[in-house]
């Protein structure tokens, strides 16, 4: 083992490179941008109507989205195109949108607005910043439950839903959850929608954003939330979301949702009321080039994949390498999504940032996969490889590897 003196020294040497590496947020490279340019001229004069019958330039018609991109999106979630709203650009922003008409005016099962109820909303940890900064800014609290490789601890899941009707919904990623890559199993799935809640209107809010990410061949596909809530007698449980940002192009994405025929047009009762329609040219270009491109939907994920796959091998690749003794550190080992999930063994998650920081590679900050960005064992590090190209990532995962080294011994012998 590499003396702390001599790590320093490699230290330095890597300071004289100059770096400038990026691994802080989970965004599309440009090769998989390039998957999708055809997009950006397959539309033309003869696509004024749809197959449908809508004008595209106008207000009227798909105020719940195209028919034919509920169709298509429908087969990303699993649903029946009845069951989805398909918006403008962002699933957050569907999911935002949602939780504000609950806080407003309640959902089907409310006595009331949620925001006279002192909200509160299960999250899971390591989790989504972003889920964290929009409840936070709605005025929730959060109750935070362990994620683990069958999803949320559903004991600790199941106790605050029973015990609260304040509780009014748990917020996840059931699929190659952000950053751990966990998947929910199909366990979690029917205890999810057939458990005793004591908020009659409880709600299961589920970020599907990486449902076709796959790094695998064989991916594993979980059991579908909203047919299993259909199934335990609770049919209005479940909203799922979704959209094609990191499919086709994260500035011009397409953002949907889906949930009991029922409570999609309780909502799309509301959305109506700020908007007209969605964005009909936007959602029927993306429908005409994923249907026309090779293998459809599944051809251009496979394409996505190839292009992740070698990226994330490289992650583990080094990691095991310079931290698989047991030593210093624990890892994920995703078959999907856009994330690994690196804990240190010892609580100097925030000093390995730093340390990468002054070696040239942003990474995310330490704490931010924890609301208010509060790590409380000081040891989780998202590590997001899909945006840099391969070589990039194999030179950033070896400098986050050295600090993680420095940062152990710093604490192991202080001073």
């Amino acid at each position: 083992m590499d003396s702390l003196q001599a790590l320093r020294e490699k230290y330095q040497a890597v300071q004289a490179l100059k770096l400038n590496l990026n691994m802080q947020r989970g965004q599309p490279s440009d090769a998989d941008f390039d998957l999708s340019n055809p997009m950006l001229t397959i539309l033309d004069e003869t696509d004024m109507v749809t197959p449908s019958g809508i004008a595209l330039r106008n207000y009227p018609g798909g105020q719940a989205g195209l028919p034919e991109a509920r169709a298509l999106f429908a087969t990303i979630l699993g649903v029946k195109p009845e069951e989805m709203i398909v918006g403008n650009n962002a699933s957050l922003k569907m999911m935002s949108n949602t939780l504000m008409w609950a806080l407003l005016r309640g959902l089907r099962h409310s006595d009331g607005p949620w925001v006279h109820q002192s909200p509160k909303m299960i999250i899971t940890v390591p989790g989504y910043d972003r889920h964290f900064a929009l409840l936070d800014a709605l005025g929730f609290a959060m109750l935070s439950v362990a994620i683990t490789p069958n999803g949320p601890d559903m004991d600790a899941v199941e106790a605050l839903a029973a015990s609260d009707p304040s509780v009014k919904g748990i917020m996840f990623v059931p699929t190659y959850s952000n950053p751990t890559g966990d998947t929910v199993s199909d366990d979690t799935v029917r205890r999810l929608v057939s458990m005793k809640t004591a908020a009659p209107d409880f709600t299961i809010i589920a970020d599907d954003a990486y449902r076709v990410h796959h790094l695998s061949d064989e991916p594993h596909e979980p059991l579908n939330l909203l047919r299993a809530a259909e199934a335990a007698g609770n049919p209005d449980r479940v909203i799922l979301f979704g959209s094609t940002s990191k499919i086709t192009f994260a500035g011009a994405g397409v953002g949907f949702m889906a949930s009991s025929v029922a409570n999609v047009a309780y909502l799309n009762n509301l959305t109506g009321f700020q908007s007209i329609g969605p964005n009909k040219v936007e959602q029927y270009r993306h429908v005409k080039f994923i249907n026309s491109y090779p293998g459809g939907l599944e051809g251009l994920m496979r394409d996505h994949a190839a292009l992740l796959r070698p990226k994330f091998d490289a992650v583990q690749e080094v990691l095991t390498r310079e931290l698989g003794n047991g030593r210093y550190a624990t890892w994920t080992h995703p078959q999907g999504g856009y994330f690994v999930s690196l804990d240190t063994l010892c609580p100097v998650a925030d000093r390995v940032v730093e340390l990468a920081k002054g070696a040239g590679v942003a990474l995310t900050p330490a704490g931010a996969t924890y609301p208010h960005e509060k790590d409380p064992n000081n040891s989780n590090i998202r590590l997001s490889p899909s945006r840099p190209p391969v070589a990039e990532v194999a030179q950033a995962m070896e400098v986050v590897a050295l600090c993680v080294k420095i940062a152990t011994l710093e604490y192991d012998a202080p001073g």
